[in-house]
């Protein structure tokens, strides 16, 4: 992570712009100011298009703006390493339930999202195509995790306790204390496997809330599929998940 050191002063600082572009690429601009914080620090978010900027609490906005042009190359580089941003647009083709899905807009087509043989067809307004299909695929996303959780929770022969959505830059699922299951929407991008698997990972931490061999033992018994090859999936595919569209 690029630092710069400075000292520190005490100007007015004016509002960060939203957006910065750098050799002639636009970035969105995120700016923090940490109190204790004693150099500009620099990070990119893939995920967003995002350059995520943070400044001592006096520092200005100019140093911090001329320190991240200096990193232009350092930015391309992890842009490329992380791969190139899915917009959600009409002819882009996005991954659906694993599957490659060409987004096929027409004004003439119907408002109704239908995916269906590689296609993902929908009509209205161009300007919407974005999130209209951001909310049809978190809508999808609850529906199929929900039937999983009814799935596995009837498997172990418990109550099936609340689901709520994750948008977690770091965590696929999670189970906490009271019961309840969040589940990354991402995961709907992903192959039916792979996201089953995460949500019977939740399921098994409902009588295991740890990661012991016992746990394991659990939750082999409860998934059906290669729990490993899932494993292998996510940590191969699954950051580039976070390249489609936005949060």
């Amino acid at each position: 992570m690029p630092i710069a050191r400075l000292l520190l002063r005490k100007p007015a600082a004016p509002e960060a712009p939203q957006r910065l572009t750098i050799n002639g690429r636009d970035y969105a601009l995120v700016v923090r100011r940490h109190p204790r914080a004693r150099a500009i620090r620099l990070r990119t978010d893939p995920a967003r298009g995002a350059l995520l900027l943070t400044l001592p609490r006096h520092a200005r906005l100019g140093e911090g703006i001329a320190f991240a042009r200096t990193q232009a190359d350092w930015i391309e580089a992890s842009f490329a390493r992380a791969g190139t941003a899915t917009p959600i647009e009409p002819g882009a083709v996005l991954p659906f339930r694993g599957t490659p899905h060409r987004i096929d807009w027409e004004a003439a087509h119907g408002r109704t999202v239908v995916a269906a043989d590689g296609v993902i067809r929908l009509g209205g307004g161009r300007d919407s195509v974005e999130p209209r299909l951001t909310r049809w695929l978190k809508a999808e996303a609850r529906r199929h995790c929900a039937a999983d959780l009814a799935d596995y929770c009837a498997r172990a022969g418990i109550a099936t306790p609340s689901l709520a959505l994750s948008s977690a830059a770091r965590r696929w699922g999670s189970c906490s204390a009271n019961g309840t299951i969040r589940i990354n929407w991402r995961l709907i991008l992903a192959p039916d496997t792979v996201r089953r698997s995460v949500v019977a990972h939740e399921v098994a931490h409902l009588r295991h809330m740890n990661h012991s061999p016992d746990f394991y033992a659990w939750l082999d018994h409860l998934y059906e599929g290669d729990r490993k090859a899932a494993d292998r999936w996510l940590k191969a595919h699954g950051r580039g998940l976070y390249l489609v569209g936005g949060g």
